[in-house]
């Protein structure tokens, strides 16, 4: 193979074209073949970026020259041409490759980037401490697309890039989607007018005929440029980019790597920040890839029967069949969220804004000041993104909007950038918000109810992860705000299991009754505001332990902690809590994850066994 002999970019510039066809093939075979058997991995995003990258490393030279990856998913391509082309069958498997760009891999990524939208203005920060700091000059390339110019980040990085004039090639990679088709109009509409050859003739004839005229001929070149701004304003959106300060080529055909080389090298040669402007076919070369309307195989996630996901998703549905203000609100993840099924059923109260998590909730902020309830469902992660937002615009006004923050706590094979450890710690400091944490199938329905019944007067977050709930008796359901004590001991020890730890902590106590231990075990269902009833029997106990899947440091155990010192600030029980410590954490199966965090039966008794030997020690 082709492919074997290509140790870094510089063996990619000693091909001919024919020769480069052929290593795209072979590459796209190669990531068919290793994500097919390992079933895990971002499929369709990397097939249609192969061309592109392939022309990238010829037209520059990493990792002298800055190669920054936007959406780093499709960053596959690059991975094998940059070394790692031996341990790309380790890729997301806990330690393996990254699915991302890793500073930790190769000095051929400059940034770890998964979180998209935002590699303009990282381009523009190194483009400016160049600018400042002299010394050796590197050409940067930031590689955007896959839907990530639908959020509003990349155009604030665009205005500003544009207006420092600094050298920075951006890449715009558009194949016309995201997670799922993109909801902006901007790829399909750069080329049409643009490209239109009627257009190119009747301008270059204006322009000619006004140049000709005696005396005036310049003066009405500028007026004439001024009423085509204008027009192109309207009617051409890459105006837009030049109108920003930053030049424009394009539209190209993605997967002809000499004419994407070609038009790299000229734009670098042109100075000053430009964007070219390539179309791709989202999964090409794949059949199954190309013809999942969905999502061209994006990713090999599927929405598992019986999963926390597919609660919500029957849930949503259920409640908006009874409830027309309901609407649902997503930011490029309709079927990742579950959320397919309510859009065929009411097509026009799915809202998906791209990726833009803060209009998201913006949005749904004015939305239920107009009367309706939305439900704003994306991962965790991407939520966060939106905390000021959250506060400010839906918290400060008492607005009832429902958050769904589904791929909570430890994700897995994502890694840093992907576990959902915040939620809990910032959504609890938002005023009058109400945070519900199901523990089984059946919760997520019954707290998605509760949210839309009891929620009226702020909003609420409901949160789940993407592990699979347990099998859990039907019955086996709260209600309302209380919580809910699975299991009654003998007063000496207690557990409350957090959402999906409660499983954690039940398996804990069937193993210390084998000890002679009888544990009590709350599932508290409500992180706020935290169920009185529940807190006046923690505090009869001599240990409680508390175990939840996002932050340690600010989060429900500490709020239950606090809660317990207010109601028996003397001779209170000795509370430990367990939680994610405040680190970045590496890529692996959350249960692994779990447990390497002493956040599984294992670790949960270990704490009671040293709390049984610093009491016994005390006697």
């Amino acid at each position: 193979m082709l492919l074997d002999r290509i140790n870094s970019p510089a063996d990619l510039r000693r091909l001919d074209y024919p020769a480069l066809d052929q290593l795209a093939e072979e590459i796209r075979g190669v990531i068919i073949d290793q994500l097919n058997r390992s079933g895990n991995g971002h499929l369709g995003s990397n097939l249609g970026a192969v061309e592109l990258t392939l022309a990238i490393h010829r037209a520059f030279d990493s990792p002298h020259d800055m190669i920054l990856w936007d959406t780093g998913h499709q960053s596959y391509v690059h991975k094998l041409v940059t070394g790692r082309r031996d341990s790309f069958h380790t890729i997301r498997k806990q330690g393996g490759l990254s699915g991302y760009p890793s500073r930790s891999e190769s000095p051929h990524d400059w940034v770890e980037n998964s979180h998209a939208s935002t590699i303009i203005s990282y381009a523009h920060g190194l483009a400016t401490a160049q600018h400042l700091r002299g010394g050796p000059q590197h050409r940067i390339v930031a590689v955007i697309g896959d839907g990530a110019m639908t959020g509003g980040l990349a155009y604030e990085g665009l205005n500003n890039l544009g207006h420092s004039g600094r050298d920075v090639v951006v890449v715009l990679n558009d194949n016309g989607r995201s997670y799922a088709p993109t909801i902006s109009r901007l790829s399909e509409s750069l080329s049409r007018l643009r490209a239109h050859p009627r257009y190119r003739r009747s301008q270059a004839a204006v322009e000619r005929a006004l140049s000709e005229v005696p005396m005036v001929g310049s003066y009405l070149e500028r007026t004439f440029d001024g009423a085509k701004a204008a027009l192109r304003v309207m009617f051409e959106p890459p105006a837009f980019f030049e109108d920003l300060g930053v030049g424009y080529l394009g539209p190209l055909d993605g997967h002809d790597i000499a004419g994407v080389e070609q038009a790299l090298r000229n734009a670098a040669e042109m100075g000053g920040p430009v964007v070219v402007h390539v179309l791709t076919q989202k999964g090409r070369g794949y059949a199954p890839a190309m013809e999942d309307e969905i999502k061209n195989l994006h990713d090999l996630s599927v929405l598992k029967e019986g999963s926390y996901t597919a609660a919500f998703s029957e849930a949503i549905v259920a409640e908006a069949a009874k409830r027309p203000e309901v609407v649902a609100i997503t930011a490029a993840m309709p079927d990742s969220t579950g959320l397919l099924p309510f859009g065929a059923r009411f097509p026009d109260r799915l809202i998906d804004v791209g990726i833009a998590e803060q209009h998201a909730v913006t949005s749904a902020a004015g939305m239920a000041m107009g009367g309706l309830r939305p439900v704003v469902a994306v991962y965790s992660t991407f939520l966060t993104r939106a905390i000021d937002q959250v506060n400010l615009d839906v918290g400060l006004h008492r607005l009832p909007v429902v958050f769904v923050a589904d791929r909570a706590g430890i994700t897995g094979d994502d890694g840093a950038t992907h576990h959902g450890v915040l939620d809990m710690v910032l959504f609890t400091k938002v005023p009058d918000m109400t945070v519900f944490a199901p523990s089984s199938y059946g919760e997520v329905a019954q707290m998605l109810g509760d949210a839309l019944d009891l929620c009226t007067d702020g909003p609420a977050l409901i949160r789940f992860p993407k592990t699979m709930p347990p099998t859990a008796d039907p019955e086996a359901v709260g209600s309302g705000l209380a919580a809910r004590r699975v299991r009654e001991g003998d007063g000496s020890v207690c557990l409350v299991g957090v959402g999906k730890m409660l499983a954690a902590a039940s398996e804990t106590a069937e193993r210390l009754r084998d000890e002679g231990v009888e544990v009590t075990v709350w599932d508290p269902r409500v992180i706020k505001p935290l169920d009185i009833d529940m807190l006046h029997d923690l505090a009869r106990h001599e240990f409680v332990v508390t175990i939840e899947d996002g932050l340690r440091d600010g989060g429900a155990g500490s709020m239950i902690a606090d809660s317990l010192r207010d109601l028996a600030p003397v001779g209170g029980p000795a509370v430990r809590v367990l939680g994610v410590p405040s680190a970045y954490l590496p890529h692996g199966k959350p249960e692994a994850i779990l447990a390497q965090l002493g956040l599984d039966a294992d670790g949960i008794i270990a704490e009671v066994h040293a709390w049984q030997r610093s009491t016994a020690a005390d006697r």
